[in-house]
């Protein structure tokens, strides 16, 4: 059983500006829940405990007022006889502790970069999850995404990736999955149609074994890209992981992928949720 995870939201959301400057992009409203809280809720079905989560250093953050108590909304609503608001005030189990990790916008950026925070601050030396945090897969009659990536694993200290099934004429947005037997070969970044190895996108939603996760840490702190070179990206120490000899399970799901990056793709969580 893998107990804990990491949910990346730091970051000014600057391709949802103007909204962004006021709401962080991970809090921002999908039916009558912020976008991150379904990838919480999804982890907490499948088991996990601990989530570790990285945020920006802007105060007050929105997310973790989100998943403290609000002991003046309980008194409010057990003052005016509405006590059974209170589980729908209540968005966290008592089992269930968020650990904050706070990343400095002005430094280091890119999908590696939280998840080497959180393993070195916590001395992480165990299978995690690793979710971002705006975007999730809806299945809510089946399968969750961590389900999945749990159930794909075969081997002790393998890793696994989530592999979302879409229209291949689609795949020149995204990073596409390269499979063989089962395994991750590669993730091929924006391909064009003709060169796309599948149809399956990288919806960045990952079990990590604990070499998957050094060579992260060591390929952050270890390369110093310039602010305008590149960003570090995940995706780097999984080919150097899987070039290795590393394994990484390939997890498919029947859900929907929503992304609530972009205008349209929150438009349409909505949309889909509300329905």
């Amino acid at each position: 059983m893998i107990t804990k995870a990491i949910i990346p939201v730091a970051g000014w959301g600057t391709r949802r500006l103007p909204i962004t400057k006021i709401i962080e992009k991970s809090m921002l409203p999908v039916g009558n829940r912020p976008l991150v809280d379904y990838s919480v809720q999804d982890l907490i079905k499948a088991g996990v405990k601990d989530i570790y989560m990285v945020i920006s250093n802007v105060e007050p953050c929105q997310v973790r007022e989100f998943y403290k108590d609000n002991l003046a909304l309980n008194q409010y609503l057990i003052e005016r006889g509405k006590e059974d608001r209170l589980k729908l005030a209540k968005t966290l189990p008592d089992d269930v502790t968020i650990h904050y990790t706070v990343q400095d916008p002005s430094g280091k950026y890119g999908t590696a970069v939280p998840i080497a925070m959180v393993v070195e601050e916590y001395s992480i030396d165990e299978p995690v999850l690793v979710f971002m945090g705006d975007d999730f897969i809806w299945n809510p009659e089946g399968e969750t995404a961590a389900e999945a990536l749990m159930g794909a694993l075969k081997g002790e200290g393998d890793s696994a990736i989530l592999g979302v099934e879409i229209d291949k004429e689609k795949v020149e947005k995204y990073g596409v999955l390269e499979v063989q037997d089962g395994k991750l070969v590669g993730v091929v970044e924006k391909p064009k149609v003709e060169d796309a190895p599948s149809n399956l996108i990288n919806p960045s939603k990952y079990i990590m074994s604990p070499e998957l996760l050094r060579k992260i840490v060591k390929y952050v702190n270890e390369n110093d890209f310039g602010p305008k070179d590149q960003e570090y990206m995940v995706t780097d120490p999984i080919d150097e992981y899987i070039n290795g000899g590393g394994v990484m399970w390939v997890a498919t799901t029947k859900g929907e992928y929503l992304d609530g990056g972009s205008v349209e793709g929150w438009l349409h969580a909505n949309n889909v949720v509300c329905s």
